[in-house]
């Protein structure tokens, strides 16, 4: 894998945590005011669904190393 390709996953990678630690500030924010149980529900949903997407970019970046 080239450098090029290897900084365009990390940059990936750093833009998909952003945008976890960014749900997870909104739902809080959604608790802490009262709002719709099943609109946090969504939320949450779509931040587990970032994590998912999360561990996929990772495992591009750290190798399979077979012991």
């Amino acid at each position: 894998m080239s450098e090029q390709d290897q900084a365009e996953i990390r940059l990936e990678y750093a833009r998909i945590r952003q945008e976890h630690a960014d749900f997870d500030a909104a739902i809080n924010a959604m608790i802490a005011t009262g709002c719709d149980p099943l609109q946090i529900q969504r939320m949450k949903k779509k931040k587990l669904a970032l994590k998912d997407r999360l561990s996929e970019v990772e495992d591009k970046i750290i190798p399979d190393i077979i012991a």
